[in-house]
């Protein structure tokens, strides 16, 4: 990949016109909306944590056996990744978008429906079938906008995932503290989705070209050189070769396994550990733990801000600053005193996501659609992703196990070691975005 200097954000494409531009508003909210949605399906695990061990717990359902479920989940959303990128390379990014909208909502309701059995084989395939969302999404934003938009775009993109989350939260812990059942959070979660879904299945395009307009131009700097430019079906080998051979990818999907751990071992136990750390109420909890995506996305707008203004080894820059300076943050989670304050747990909560979630957003966003240009850019986003959520596995039963057997304390101190091991990949990839950005060099 040839590393060059980013394109002023406010630099519209030659081929925009004001109707191609109306038709990218519409296409940035449904897909802003839409990926928030698929989050209603996702967080609702973790907010009812509390409750499925209460009412479960009887029959052995601890935080290490939910960990183990959670982690099958992501087991499956991983593979999905890898599998799925390719598969929207080929099939177009708005049939995956709705396949995993549509298939998470039939998935959350089935999850209700039995006990612990069922109960797990439904969040598999829940995970499974939502791997589909993010690469479908990756794909669509290739076609609909200029590689010179790619960072603001994926920025504003990558606020789905994180106020969906925050907002997911807020609803869900209120309705608990109203008195909702866990079986009325997954109901409420599903049937809120399934509008969603609706107003994107009628409103949603493939490409400009279904409204008439040409495509943008895609980053000349892909790994594909001039094939990248197009998204013209070919075979695997073609789509994994250039981006497997390239070892600035492989860094980045090293950086993605650590930076991943890390957001869904938030993602999964933050409401558990305000209940049993911070003395917080369930319902309360589940609400307060949405401090960590509101963060998050507060860091993506301020990341996605300062990456397009420090040249081309910003993004990097700003990715080995933020794991540098998680570490403090993680350990001081786990070893600060919470019990008689729940604000100094939050306050830390609020520190980590600031400085992780926005340089964690550039990797399986604007850093693949720049490998892959439109023809690989949702497989390059599918192992980048698919790497992480390996990672991911450990946040469910790794840490769930170090939680109930040794402590809190010992399960941040567990995250510090891993971030720590990170910032030397982070440092590598600087090193080398930097060397290769002075040389004008291709990866």
């Amino acid at each position: 990949m040839s590393v060059i200097t980013p394109v002023p954000i406010d630099s519209p494409s030659k081929h925009e016109t004001p109707h191609l531009r109306f038709w990218q508003r519409i296409t940035i909210a449904l897909l802003l909306v839409g990926y928030a949605g698929y989050y209603l399906c996702r967080s609702d695990l973790s907010v009812a944590t509390p409750l499925l061990i209460k009412a479960f717990g009887s029959q052995g359902l601890d935080k290490a056996a939910l960990g183990g479920i959670i982690s099958l989940g992501t087991l499956a959303y991983a593979f999905g990744k890898f599998v799925n990128g390719s598969v929207a390379d080929h099939l177009g990014g708005r049939k995956m978008f709705l396949l995993g909208m549509g298939g998470a909502v039939v998935a959350t309701f089935v999850f209700v429906l039995g006990g612990l059995p069922l109960f797990t084989l439904a969040w598999v395939a829940n995970r499974l079938i939502q791997s589909t969302g993010w690469v479908g999404m990756v794909k669509l934003t290739g076609r609909w906008f200029s590689f010179s938009r790619y960072g603001t775009v994926m920025g504003i993109i990558s606020l789905s995932f994180l106020f969906g989350d925050f907002f997911s939260r807020i609803l869900l812990g209120e309705l608990i503290t109203s008195g909702l059942g866990w079986r009325g959070v997954f109901y409420v979660s599903g049937g809120l989705l399934a509008a969603i879904f609706l107003v994107t299945f009628f409103f949603l395009k493939e490409s400009p070209r279904d409204i008439g307009e040409p495509e943008p131009d895609a980053n000349p700097a892909n790994l594909f050189g001039v094939a990248g430019h197009d998204d013209k079906q070919t075979g695997l080998g073609s789509l994994l070769g250039p981006l497997l051979r390239s070892p600035v990818f492989w860094v980045v999907c090293a950086l993605s396994f650590g930076f991943t751990l890390v957001r869904e071992t938030f993602g999964t136990w933050t409401p558990q550990y305000l209940t049993e750390v911070a003395g917080m109420e369930a319902g309360a909890a589940g609400t307060a733990s949405s401090l960590f995506p509101l963060f998050g996305g507060l860091s993506v707008l301020a990341c996605g801000y300062a990456s397009d203004r420090l040249g081309s080894s910003g993004r990097a820059m700003l990715i080995l600053a933020g794991l540098i300076l998680s570490v403090p943050a993680l350990l001081a989670l786990g070893y600060a005193p919470t019990g008689h304050s729940p604000l100094v747990a939050l306050i830390i909560l609020g520190v980590v996501a600031f400085v992780l979630i926005g340089p964690y957003s550039f990797l399986a966003g604007a850093v693949s659609l720049d490998f892959g240009g439109k023809r690989g850019s949702a497989t390059a986003a599918g192992w980048i992703d698919g790497v992480g959520y390996l990672g991911g596995i450990l946040a469910g039963q790794g840490v769930g196990a170090i939680a109930e057997h040794y402590g809190w304390a010992r399960a941040f101190l567990a995250l510090a070691v891993v971030t720590s091991l990170s910032c030397i990949a982070a440092f590598m990839y600087w090193r080398q975005v930097r060397t290769l950005g002075a040389a004008g060099a291709t990866v």
